[in-house]
């Protein structure tokens, strides 16, 4: 296994799928760097990450060292863009299968978009194997020249734990998500509800919108204007907005300053030790990237029983379509309106939720995943 710098969702994929591989009796390396390894706990890791900490001695050192383990591989798995060029270049010459497993689109335009084109192009072309958590990856695999691309999708280890606990009826929820808010300096009132965001603090989670959304709310709630039923149901009270995680610091303070500015109770509430308890208290989940593939946190927040408001991108559409409300990438006002509709109408709550946790039931565990891939890696062509 070969991951790059991570800080979520790859990096959990691969410590699962390592640990399933290596329950089915196969022998696993994995090589990442220092601050991936601590980050998920892989105390055996060779930590051989090419890069300016190594300097250009070391790093192409580390790129040999690597190209050594492949040579005595019997496949090596790459999980990411910079992973699968890394080990692309390194296994230059051998005849040992390389799978490159992309998570994520690369978003970035103009000379640099256009240098990670011809890069992404390389490692299709050398790869035996590319797999894309997201159909929309599959077919971006496939123009770059992939021999075969399939569709891999990334299962989220807190779904199972999830789906064996009922969700909370609203008086539970709300007096979890009050306990939550005092733990963490933040007071309201009785009854509030919460709509959750757990995201990375990053351009990319377009969390912006989401002060928009929240500013939208308020005044209808508190304005009146046209009354709706989320007007009454609410009592004149907004929701209070929470985004769980961490990330870009001076992003989380310009967010933190643009809430207060608009006089909205949007609250970054950093890392959290239990995301589960938040996703249990939650009365609507949101999600205002401009791009994913198939979201961890999405999965949970269906598992979990929480209505689902998502932007229509990337492997989101297939994840949430039916069983939520997707609205277009950076439309405020369609997020302010899905969650008054969930705020206000306990039937769409109940039939959204019920349909998303049946679909959660139908996706396969870790075991399911590590056994797909070890029906993958024996399938390969070259394999011994």
């Amino acid at each position: 296994m070969v991951l790059g710098k991570s800080t979520g969702g790859i990096g959990t994929h691969v410590v699962e799928l390592t640990a399933g591989l290596r329950g089915l009796g196969d022998r696993v390396e994995v090589v990442t760097d220092a601050v991936t390894a601590e980050r998920f706990g892989l105390r055996e890791a060779r930590r051989w990450w090419p890069g300016r900490a190594a300097g250009l001695v070391g790093s192409v050192r580390r790129v040999w060292w690597l190209r050594g383990l492949a040579r005595e591989s019997d496949v090596v798995h790459a999980h990411g863009h910079q992973a699968g060029l890394v080990s692309a270049v390194a296994m230059l010459g051998l005849s040992t299968p390389l799978v490159v497993s992309q998570h994520n689109a690369v978003l970035a335009r103009r000379v640099k978009g256009r240098l990670l084109g011809l890069a992404q192009r390389f490692v299709a072309r050398r790869a035996t194997l590319v797999t894309g958590a997201s159909s929309d990856l599959v077919d971006e695999a496939e123009r770059f020249g992939a021999r075969e691309p399939r569709l891999a999708p990334v299962p989220s280890p807190r779904v199972a734990g999830l789906l064996a606990t009922q969700p909370l009826d609203e008086s539970g929820r709300r007096a979890l998500a009050r306990e939550l808010l005092q733990e963490n300096g933040i007071d309201v009132a009785r009854d509030t509800p919460m709509v959750l965001t757990i995201a990375r603090i990053a351009p990319q989670k377009n969390l912006g919108v989401l002060v928009d959304a929240a500013a939208q709310l308020s005044t209808i709630v508190h304005l009146g204007g046209k009354p709706t039923s989320t007007t009454f149901h609410l009592g004149g009270k907004p929701p209070v907005w929470v985004v769980v995680g961490g990330g870009d610091e001076p992003l989380r303070e310009e967010l933190v300053a643009r809430a207060r500015s608009r006089g909205v109770p949007v609250h970054l509430v950093g890392p959290q030790d239990d995301p589960e308890r938040w996703l249990r208290a939650a009365d609507v989940f949101v999600l205002t990237s401009t791009w994913e593939a198939r979201a961890l946190v999405v999965q949970e927040a269906m598992a979990a029983g929480v209505p689902v408001v998502a932007t229509d991108t990337g492997g989101l559409h297939d994840l949430v379509e039916g069983v939520g409300t997707l609205v277009p990438v950076g439309d405020a006002d369609a997020v302010s309106r899905a969650v008054e509709s969930y705020l206000g109408d306990a039937g769409a709550r109940h039939t959204d939720t019920k349909a998303a946790r049946e679909r959660a039931e139908t996706w396969g565990d870790d075991e399911a995943t590590a056994r797909r891939w070890q029906e993958w890696y024996r399938g390969l062509l070259g394999m011994t």
